[in-house]
């Protein structure tokens, strides 16, 4: 009977999880278009233009990665500029740089407490979506929708995380995160098959929710995802031409560099 409430409470576990992290990013993923589709299609264009100083590049990156909540989006976007010969190598360094800025806001949202308002914006999203008829009132709709699903989804991912302290076995794989390579190899797994963002916040979810008590090992595993986010642009790299596939490394050595400093 033990082992069979023990695998309930897995099962539970793992559902609320499951339903936590995929209301998290879809809400992310409505935010991010919603504000993509208030900002206009000139997008594009403008990181296009705005290139040619590199500190307004670097401004550029982080705006534009701020508002698509991907720098995936942005450095695989900035690679195939520099392939179409759109962009220099010289110039796509400031975006990518931008990029790595602009990822952060998210993180940081994630780090404010605000389920308990959560529903306020979703009804607010919802009301704005239905009964208004004006396409920019729609798309702000579709930001607060999201941003309200999204710290529900991080409440929901709270709650079942709470159950996991619980469980001595993955108590004991967490711990063993303690050795900063193996806590920047998890992250760099994580991000390597999904948003930053995402692994982020669910890092941030879990030292929220007390599973991960040790701060060090917070921030080892970010610096991992960090370095994973550069999967993305290589794989882009790949069919392009070589000073594509330069702007590509060039993102994943100022990542690991990076790492190497702070670490």
């Amino acid at each position: 009977r033990k082992a069979w409430c023990k695998r309930m409470n897995y099962t539970e576990m793992i559902l609320g999880m499951a339903a936590g992290l995929g209301l998290f990013l879809y809400g992310m993923e409505l935010m991010s278009k919603g504000m993509e589709k208030v900002a206009g299609s000139k997008m594009k264009s403008v990181l296009e233009m705005c290139t040619r100083n590199r500190f307004i590049g670097v401004i550029v990156g982080i705006l534009f990665t701020a508002v698509i909540q991907s720098s995936s989006v942005t450095t695989s976007m900035v690679v195939s500029f520099v392939n179409s010969g759109l962009m220099t190598l010289t110039q796509a360094v400031g975006p990518i740089l931008g990029a790595n800025i602009g990822t952060t806001i998210t993180g940081q949202l994630v780090s404010f407490d605000l389920a308990a308002i959560a529903p306020v914006f979703i009804f607010a999203g919802v009301v704005l979506i239905l009964f208004f008829k004006k396409r920019m009132i729609n798309h702000i709709g579709e930001i607060l929708l999201g941003f309200g699903v999204l710290f529900f989804g991080i409440s929901t991912m709270s709650e079942a995380m709470s159950a996991v302290k619980q469980s001595t076995e993955v108590m004991d794989v967490i711990k063993a995160l303690n050795n900063p390579f193996l806590a920047i190899l998890a992250g760099f797994g994580i991000t390597a098959i999904q948003s930053s963002s995402a692994s982020v916040g669910i890092i941030l979810t879990m030292a929220a929710a007390g599973v991960i008590t040790e701060l060090p090992m917070v921030f080892f595993m970010i610096l991992g995802c960090n370095i994973g986010s550069c999967v993305t642009a290589l794989i882009v790299s790949l069919s392009g031409k070589k000073e594509a596939k330069r702007t590509a490394l060039i993102h994943l050595y100022v990542n690991i560099f990076g790492s190497l400093v702070i670490a």
